[in-house]
C-alpha cells in the first residue's frame, strides 16, 4: 500500500449561519420564530406530501412540524437552517446539514423542502449557493453529499442541475413509514466547486433574467461553458 498523507485540517462542525444573498437570507432555524411561516410556506398540512419521503410522523399542525425538527437539532443530528424572506424574515424553506463527518471532512445536505413562494426560483437556487459556500469556503470541507429516496425524481433533477454528482444507489437500505427506502447517493467536492460556484454565480445575475424573470441562460449550460 502506498501512503499519500493529506495535507489537510479537520474543519470544525458547521452551525447554522447566518448568510445574506440578493434574493434570500439563510439564518438558523428557531420553531418561536419560524414555526408557523414554515408550516404556512408547506400549505399546511400539504408538508405531509411534500415532505414524505423525510419519513417523518403525520403532522397535524405547526407544532408537530417544529417539535419533530427540534429534536432532531437538539439531538446534534441535524443543523437546520431557513431560507427567510429578506423582508420578513418569515421562512420560506429549509434545510438541514446532517452526517457530519469532521474528522474526514464529509457533511450532507438533507431535509430540503421548498415552499410555493420560492419553488423554481432564483432564491431557492440561491440557497443553496449559499449553504455550499459555507461548507466549502468558509470551512473547508471535502466533500458535500445529497442523498434521496431514489423514486424521487425532482431531488434527483435538483441535485444533478445544482452540479451534484451521482454515485449510485444503496438498495434496501432503510425501512420508512412509506415502506422500503433504496437511498440514491449524489456528492460534490471540495477540487469540484470552484467550477460549480462560478456557474451558480452567473446564473444568479440579476442579467440572466429577463424582465418577466425567465432566465435567458440554464445553469447546466453555463456551467458546460465556463472552465
Amino acid at each position: 500500500m502506498i501512503r499519500d498523507p493529506l495535507n489537510w485540517t479537520p474543519p470544525p462542525k458547521p452551525d447554522a449561519p447566518h448568510l445574506k444573498g440578493r434574493y434570500v437570507d439563510i439564518i438558523p432555524w428557531k420553531a418561536s420564530s419560524h414555526g408557523t411561516s414554515l408550516w404556512d410556506a408547506f400549505d399546511g398540512i400539504v408538508a405531509n406530501e411534500l415532505l414524505l419521503h423525510f419519513g417523518w410522523p403525520n403532522m397535524e399542525k405547526w407544532e408537530d412540524l417544529a417539535a419533530i425538527v427540534d429534536e432532531f437539532n437538539r439531538s446534534g443530528t441535524f443543523v437546520t437552517c431557513i431560507f427567510a424572506d429578506k423582508q420578513t424574515g418569515d421562512a420560506l424553506g429549509m434545510a438541514s446539514y446532517l452526517s457530519i463527518v469532521p474528522e474526514h471532512g464529509r457533511v450532507e445536505v438533507g431535509t430540503v423542502g421548498h415552499g410555493q413562494k420560492i419553488r423554481n426560483s432564483p432564491a431557492a437556487t440561491e440557497a443553496h449557493y449559499l449553504l455550499a459556500h459555507y461548507i466549502f469556503d468558509v470551512l473547508g470541507y471535502r466533500r458535500y453529499e445529497w442523498k434521496l429516496n431514489n423514486p424521487n425524481e425532482l431531488s434527483h433533477r435538483a441535485a444533478k442541475r445544482l452540479g451534484f454528482t451521482y454515485e449510485g444507489v444503496f438498495r434496501q437500505h432503510q425501512v420508512m413509514p412509506y415502506g422500503n427506502r433504496d437511498t440514491a447517493w449524489y456528492s460534490m467536492l471540495d477540487r469540484e466547486w470552484p467550477k460549480i460556484k462560478r456557474a451558480l454565480e452567473a446564473w444568479l445575475l440579476p442579467d440572466n433574467f429577463d424582465a418577466d424573470g425567465k432566465q435567458k441562460k440554464r445553469l447546466a449550460e453555463i456551467r458546460e461553458e465556463r472552465p
